[in-house]
């Protein structure tokens, strides 16, 4: 890293500063500060939702897949993405801008109180805000390893430099700041991945390389599936990534919930699922040619930093390593929202008489400081990543296998096929997925290594699988269908004429989302 590099690198962050500050002024309340009272437009929702899907981990776990297996870590991680945006496009997107309509919601759990009950609210949202930690924790790592391998910055050092600067614009600015900070970090991440996309085809066969470097590359480079990334593995996360990518991972459904419409929100799911299915094979060109660049390498999750240093002049190292950054911080910094939202709107008022919502003021001083105390806590577990399998671990066995119990309720709730399925089928479905996860992990985990190169899909793909199947099944065999159900599911299949959209503001108390909820 040359003095130009770090100048690139200070002026980034004090950007990211500036675009939080200049946000604030457009957050007078809670539902400013979570979903903007329903204003982001379109296009400027899906380059966010693409931005806020993946983070320097990309440039560290997955560069070190792409190093080893080659083309399938895009089948396996982009390919699946881009099915899930376009299933997510029909299905799930328009539904959450509606259930903001019709019931005035800043979370993407305020609904569950409604469509099933607040026992259910508590454990999604208990058990959700606790999963996301330690995924979270994960990007934090991934940075710190990037910035280690450019400038020699310890870890630790590096987890509270991107975490610090994340958690003031993430504090003050909210929703808008993250829209916003994504839309830029967009533009410098096109700069930067085209610059070294270029400079690998200069170094190589130029223009041609595209087709040329796999002849080149260890056999199996160019297949579709290799190495752990199988076949199964694919398909289970094409169903986890749909899961994940269509509001179970909270700061997704926000990005949903903050468009105007279900109109415009389809639209910007189309837009991200454009972008995933095109923009990785630039970012991946470069860590599929590294191994002709950089052969031998004993440890490949430094195979794309090594690239950018061996390659890239002054300034353009700098350009680089933020537009690295800018995925990290991105991704977290919604993170961090969704999950004040989840707090402030759904467990807080479990504690408060009447469980009545915050007044407004407050509503937002806590929607800053959870966000806060958040970011905080990642921090502190990605310090100690080591222990939880790394950053691949936390990424691929801890979050994708617990995304699923959590989010199989929250999604299939909103859709009408689904409608007998209840509270019971929700909590039992999300316990089942969860000590399945255990059972793989701590119990029986040679059970899962006897599936041979197919493991990892496995224990990724049971808990999800038997929280999907659980919560079908109970509804079919134990009905909880209810007029109150049938009006919500029907009441969300279109889009909410002008005069009936309920105001961002809350709907009275907890306790009204239902009235068994209240005899309750």
């Amino acid at each position: 890293m040359g003095v130009l590099d770090w100048v690139v690198v200070a002026l980034y962050f004090l950007v990211m500063i500036a675009i939080g500050i200049y946000a604030r002024s457009r957050i007078k309340n809670a539902a400013d500060f979570f979903v903007a009272g329903g204003k982001i437009p379109w296009w400027l929702t899906g380059i966010s939702h693409h931005m806020s899907g993946y983070s320097a981990a990309v440039f560290v776990g997955y560069a070190a897949l792409a190093y080893t297996t080659g083309f399938s870590v895009y089948v396996w991680w982009a390919l699946s993405i881009t099915i899930a945006c376009g299933l997510g496009t029909w299905l799930f997107a328009p539904r959450w801008p509606r259930l903001r309509q019709r019931l005035g919601i800043i979370s993407p759990l305020e609904y569950v109180a409604k469509r099933f009950n607040i026992a259910t609210e508590q454990v999604l949202a208990w058990s959700g805000v606790a999963l996301k930690v330690f995924d979270v924790a994960a990007k934090w790592s991934a940075s710190a390893i990037l910035l280690q391998v450019f400038a020699g910055v310890p870890i630790g050092w590096g987890i509270l430099l991107v975490g610090g600067v994340t958690m003031i614009y993430s504090t003050i600015g909210g929703v808008w700041a993250d829209v916003l900070t994504d839309f830029g970090q967009f533009l410098i991440q096109l700069v930067a991945a085209i610059a070294l996309a270029v400079i690998v085809m200069v170094h190589l066969d130029g223009f041609a390389t595209i087709w040329t470097m796999w002849d080149d590359l260890p056999a199996g480079h160019a297949d579709p599936f290799a190495g752990t990334l199988t076949a199964p593995f694919f398909l289970a996360y094409i169903l986890i990534s749909t899961l994940s990518y269509n509001g179970g991972t909270w700061n997704l459904a926000m990005r949903m919930i903050s468009t105007p419409n279900g109109r415009e929100a389809r639209r910007s799911m189309i837009l991200s699922g454009v972008l995933y299915l095109v923009w990785p094979l630039v970012l991946f060109f470069p860590m599929w040619a590294a191994p002709i660049l950089l052969p031998g390498l004993e440890d490949p999750s430094q195979s794309y930093a090594l690239l950018v240093n061996n390659l890239l002049p002054v300034g353009l190292v700098g350009l680089v390593l933020v537009g690295m950054f800018s995925h990290t911080m991105a991704m977290t910094s919604s993170d961090s929202n969704a999950i004040a939202s989840v707090v402030v709107r759904d467990i807080i008022p479990m504690f408060r008489k009447g469980r009545s919502f915050l007044p407004a003021k407050a509503e937002l001083w806590f929607s800053r400081f959870i966000t806060f105390l958040f970011i905080a806590g990642s921090m502190v577990i990605a310090l100690t990543s080591d222990s939880f399998g790394g950053v691949l671990g936390l990424l691929i066995l801890w979050f994708g296998a617990l995304v699923g119990p959590v989010a199989v309720p929250m999604l299939l709730g909103m859709l009408p096929w689904f409608r007998r399925s209840g509270s019971a089928a929700a909590l039992i479905s999300t316990a089942l997925g969860l000590v399945t996860f255990a059972l793989n992990r701590w119990v029986w985990p040679g059970w899962v290594e006897s599936f041979g190169a197919n493991a990892q899909a496995w224990s990724v793909a049971t808990p999800v699988i038997v929280s999907l199947v659980s919560f079908i099944a109970i509804g079919l065999i134990r009905s909880e269908a209810s007029v109150e159900t049938d009006a919500l599911l029907d009441s969300i299949a279109a889009d909410v004429p002008e005069a009936e959209v309920v105001p961002t503001a809350g709907y009275g108390t907890a306790a009204d989302v239902s009235a068994d909820d209240a005899r309750a």
